[in-house]
């Protein structure tokens, strides 16, 4: 009955993407290969239900795991042991990530001489050392907002040594790391570690931690650009034309086994090791969440097959039909709207967009509701992908984007309280999950790849023009969650003014009243 219900859900929360691209690939531009029909078919199917067996096989596998490890991780007591395995955890949880395997194909795609799996394990490597740094930041009581703007200007001086087609791709890379697997093990890293070890054990130590972590796979690519460039004699080989869903649906099952086993096995064997040191569970219990990661494997091989399947090639196939040269030019255009409408709409299915309203609704004592949060995000990341649309079909360089966007985000937090400073950069990482990294940037690789054809030789490089979709989504919800907590905060000032004044009135009421010297009733006792 649970597969069932989640599979209901997963199913509603993919109907505005399955009706754009209906629209689009039935109505705006027919495909004309019966065949494609079939592709999208079968390639939607994968993703839906492979999505729903892996949530299932979450909820009974990885994120009893997560919270576990996170739990007994407290009896280390010391700070150092509980950094380094807080490491070591960031580190293994990120290679099971979905998002991150999806990215990392579709960066080999582009890219034939980046390696798949050893991008996988650069990103993760990077998630690793940055929950390390969060977890000392939680330690040692540092201000977050000194941190994220110390961070963020270190990385900025490095864009000067980073080759200009891993810029977008660090960015992206970032954004695709926080999703259903990592974060529940960061959370439960938080909460553990700021209940026990941090000074002043408030709920504003918890959040924050996913923004940090988020920050290393921006440093750890940077670094793969530079040794990239070196190793092949300080230039970038040649990009390639990618034709997602080429093969058989069979062959990317058999295509992506031994990728998904390589994902799940170093989650594994470090809970198997903690389980023999640490967490003692009853043979029962480890054999429920042993049998538990059944079906987080096959609903992950599912997954990304669909996508490497079908729903790549929607992408690439709408990206293209309105840059087809035989339409008027004001068509390409309309992907302002598209973009748009599917931002806005894959944000509302977001399962972790919903989980961080409900999170913000809680500690604002209802006062800004999760509804509220949910269609602000939306807005949002509704006009991240416009933007995102605009850099391609403009061609200037995303950095004329992100660093203003950036900028105004950290000025922000000069002006919003440690919790929602910390809150905003986590949602920066919810908000692009497995669904962002499964649809959008195929879109705008298709249309980044239409220009490349049209453009000829002077067509700019895909991985400069291509990727970045997910860096915008990354970047707007620090703004608006920020934007609502300044909102908040002045109004919770100023109802504690009014409930102030109040309580100041109800107390002169009860307060004897001061006795005028000069009342007709004091002169009459005097006399």
């Amino acid at each position: 009955m649970k597969t069932l219900h989640v599979l209901k859900e997963t199913f509603l929360s993919s109907l505005p993407l399955a009706a754009v691209i209906l629209i689009v690939c039935v109505f705006i531009a027919p495909m004309r290969d019966a065949n494609d029909y079939v592709k999208l078919a079968v390639g939607y199917a994968g993703v839906v239900v492979g999505q729903a067996i892996f949530l299932v096989g979450l909820d009974i596998s990885i994120l009893p795991v997560g919270k576990l490890m996170g739990k007994s991780l407290i009896k280390l007591k010391k700070a150092v042991f509980i950094i380094f395995f807080g490491l070591l955890f960031g580190l293994v949880a990120e290679a099971a990530e979905p998002a991150v395997s999806v990215f990392a194909r579709l960066s080999h795609m582009v890219l034939e001489d980046i390696n798949e799996r050893v991008l996988v394990w650069v990103m993760a490597s990077g998630i690793g050392c940055f929950v390390g740094v969060a977890l000392y930041r939680i330690v040692k009581d540092m201000d977050i907002k000194r941190l994220f703007v110390g961070m963020y200007s270190v990385i900025l001086l490095l864009l000067i040594f980073v080759p200009k087609q891993f810029v977008a791709v660090a960015f992206d890379g970032s954004g695709s790391t926080t999703g259903d697997v990592s974060v529940p093990f960061m959370l439960a890293l938080g909460v553990g570690v700021s209940a026990t070890i941090s000074k002043r054990k408030t709920s504003d130590d918890v959040f924050g931690i996913i923004g940090v972590a988020s920050l290393g796979p921006i440093f750890t690519i940077f670094l793969y650009g530079i040794i990239f460039r070196a190793a092949h004699g300080g230039i970038i080989p040649p990009e390639r034309l990618y034709s997602p869903g080429m093969e058989s649906f069979a062959y990317y099952l058999a295509h992506n086994l031994g990728s998904v086993a390589l994902a799940l096995t170093p989650v594994l064997t470090v809970f198997l090791l903690f389980q023999f040191i640490f967490i003692k569970l009853p043979k029962r219990e480890l054999l429920k969440i042993l049998l538990g990661t059944v079906p987080v494997f096959a609903g992950l091989l599912f997954f990304l097959s669909g996508i490497d399947f079908g729903f790549a090639f929607a992408g690439e196939y709408i990206g293209e039909v309105f840059l087809d040269p035989m339409r008027p030019e004001w068509y390409q255009w309309l992907l302002l709207l598209l973009g748009f409408v599917l931002g806005a709409a894959i944000t509302l299915s977001e399962p972790a967009v919903t989980v961080l309203g409900k999170q913000l609704e809680l500690l604002t004592n209802g006062h800004i509701k999760k509804n509220t949060i949910r269609g602000t995000l939306a807005i949002g990341i509704g006009v991240a992908s416009m933007l995102s649309i605009v850099k391609i079909l403009t061609q200037i360089n995303i950095l004329w984007f992100l660093i203003p966007l950036y900028a105004l985000a950290l000025y922000m937090t000069k002006f919003s309280s440690k919790l929602f400073v910390g809150l905003a950069f986590d949602s920066g990482g919810v908000s692009s999950g497995s669904l962002t990294s499964a649809f959008l940037t195929p879109l705008t690789l298709g249309v980044a790849q239409a220009m490349a054809v049209r453009a000829g030789e002077s067509a700019p490089s895909l991985l400069t023009n291509g990727f970045g979709i997910i860096a915008f989504i990354s970047v707007t919800p620090l703004i608006a969650v920020q934007t609502l907590g300044i909102i908040y905060d002045k109004r919770y000032q100023k109802v504690r003014r009014l409930t102030a004044a109040h309580e100041l009135e109800e107390l002169e009421e009860l307060l004897p009243r001061p006795i005028d010297t000069e009342s007709a009733e004091v002169r009459e006792f005097e006399s």
